[in-house]
This record gives structure tokens, C-alpha cells and sequence, in this order.
């Protein structure tokens, strides 16, 4: 296995993002379409914080509704901002990290992607899912 591959080279760098300006029945709606679980929230290419789909279920019923229903609970989403519920103290890594870097601080970790950031912008994200695919790939 090779031991000095950089995380650009498993990265997602086509991310879907969302802005401040975005509701979080937006947001919602945008997991559910694109099937992902974090979103970063970015002013142009400027990284300000990171949605995960467990917050924002952890301030609504939609997890109650059944999957093959579209509505969910706009009230409860009326009551906050994405700025309010997504994650502000953002840890980031560089595209030069290695694989093993970062699958050894997502082990240690309660989160399960990382955006890639060069530069102060957002280049990328890598996720529990994209680190699993490429040890597949190993084998």
C-alpha cells in the first residue's frame, strides 16, 4: 500500500456547498438530493462553517417522517439559521495531507469529513466514505 498518497488525490472536488443566505429547508433538500451528509457553509470560496446532516436533524422531526415523504417540518427549521446550527470552529486540512493523516485524526475524532482548504479557500472535502472507497481500491 502506498503510504505517501495525498488527500487530494481521494478528495470530493466537486462539493456542494451552501451559503448563510441558504434555509435549512434548503439544506435539507440538498442532502437529500446530492445523498451526502456534510455541506460546507462558504462566503464565494471562503470556508465559514460545515452543515451535517446529524444537526440538522437534531433540531427537527424529520427524522420521524417517513423517507419517501418530501415534507418535513418547515416551522421548526423557520426558528433557526444555517449560521445557528452549522459548526463555526471548522477544522480543516491541506490537499498535501497524506491518506493515513487524515484517517488517523478522523479515527480519533466525532466527525466524519474534513474540507481541504489551500490558501484560506475551500478546494475540497474528504469524507469516512471517500477514505473507505480508496482502502477498497487497495485491495
Amino acid at each position: 500500500m502506498k503510504k505517501r498518497v495525498p488527500i487530494s488525490q481521494i478528495m470530493t472536488t466537486n462539493v456542494v456547498t451552501l451559503t448563510t443566505q441558504d434555509d435549512l429547508v434548503t439544506a435539507e433538500e440538498t442532502f437529500k438530493k446530492y445523498r451526502i451528509r456534510h455541506i460546507p457553509v462558504v462566503s464565494g470560496d471562503i470556508i465559514l462553517g460545515i452543515l451535517s446532516y446529524t444537526d440538522l436533524m437534531r433540531i427537527s422531526f424529520a427524522d420521524a417522517i417517513d423517507e419517501d415523504e418530501y415534507e418535513v417540518d418547515t416551522m421548526v427549521y423557520n426558528m433557526f439559521s444555517i449560521e445557528q446550527v452549522m459548526v463555526k470552529d471548522v477544522v480543516s486540512v491541506p490537499p498535501t495531507a497524506t491518506v493515513k493523516e487524515v484517517a488517523q485524526f478522523l479515527a480519533q475524532k466525532e466527525f466524519h469529513a474534513l474540507p481541504v482548504v489551500e490558501e484560506g479557500k475551500l478546494v475540497g472535502i474528504v469524507t469516512t466514505t471517500d477514505l473507505i472507497r480508496y482502502l477498497l481500491e487497495m485491495y
